[in-house]
């Protein structure tokens, strides 16, 4: 559950408190301030849509909450059973491995675990199935089309089966047919175990088609000015897109970020 400042009231996943994050070499005249201050909580098992202008702080968020870069200021909590599977994520760009055939990238996270390679290509091989990839496990990524390098890209995620996902625009590379397939595809996987997601995006639809709760980021520093709550029920049909209560929501939340996205472009052109 939610309160009316975006809070969680009950369990919570991630726990952000007061976070900022600082670019520069430590003088205030040269510092730039990317993010926050930021409070924000994400519950167990939620799908959390993260939207905002160009250079908000939302990618620099997400990969805070992965641990590859600390905050400058404030706390970020992760409240995981095992610090080992905490978090996975998957990025815009494909981040696969040429060298290495389908089933192996598949596996890669496994691998690093040191889980032992029987069990290993079992698990990533239940993943690739999932995602339609079976058949493509002995291929290299030359031979893959830029959908099925993501699929592999979000099967190597799931495969160590982490309690946090993030994803940072995974569908941004990909043209409009194919990223509508992969986020029905991933509206399904994410139906069937419901772990946590943090999802940043641009797209709005894209937001209000996966997410249980859409978060609109200010321009830099980013804050977060609204939390939404999408009202469609789980399981979820993709044919909620052509629902005007959906419409209504996409309006709501582009007049939230329009000003935002004027400011954040203002800015841009000033440096």
């Amino acid at each position: 559950m939610v309160d009316s400042n975006g809070q969680m009231v009950g369990n919570a996943k991630i726990v952000a408190r007061g976070v900022e994050r600082y670019f520069g070499d430590g003088r205030a005249k040269d510092r730039l301030h990317a993010l926050g201050p930021l409070d924000l909580d994400i519950g167990d098992g939620e799908f959390v849509c993260l939207v905002g202008p160009s250079g908000c702080g939302k990618s620099t968020f997400l990969r805070m909450a992965a641990g590859l870069i600390n905050p400058s200021e404030g706390t970020i909590d992760l409240r995981v059973r095992k610090e080992e599977q905490a978090t996975a994520m998957v990025f815009q760009e494909y981040s696969i491995y040429p060298w290495k055939r389908v089933l192996a990238n598949a596996r890669f996270g496994l691998d690093v675990a040191k889980v032992p390679k029987k069990e290993g290509n079992e698990r990533a091989m239940k993943y690739l199935q999932r995602l339609g990839l079976a058949d493509r496990s002995r291929a290299f990524p030359a031979q893959l089309s830029g959908g099925m390098k993501q699929r592999v890209a979000i099967a190597r995620a799931l495969a160590v089966e982490p309690e946090i996902l993030l994803m940072d625009e995974p569908f941004a590379a990909l043209d409009a047919q194919m990223r509508q397939i992969l986020q029905e595809e991933l509206l399904a996987l994410w139906q069937a175990d419901r772990r946590t997601v943090l999802f940043v995006t641009h797209s709005l639809e894209e937001a209000i088609l996966l997410g249980d709760r859409v978060l609109v980021m200010s321009a830099r520093p980013g804050v977060i000015i609204a939390s939404k709550k999408v009202p469609f029920e789980r399981p979820r049909s993709v044919d909620v897109r052509t629902s005007a209560e959906f419409r209504e929501l996409e309006a709501e939340l582009w007049a939230l970020l329009r000003q935002e996205v004027k400011q954040a472009e203002i800015e841009e052109a000033a440096t």
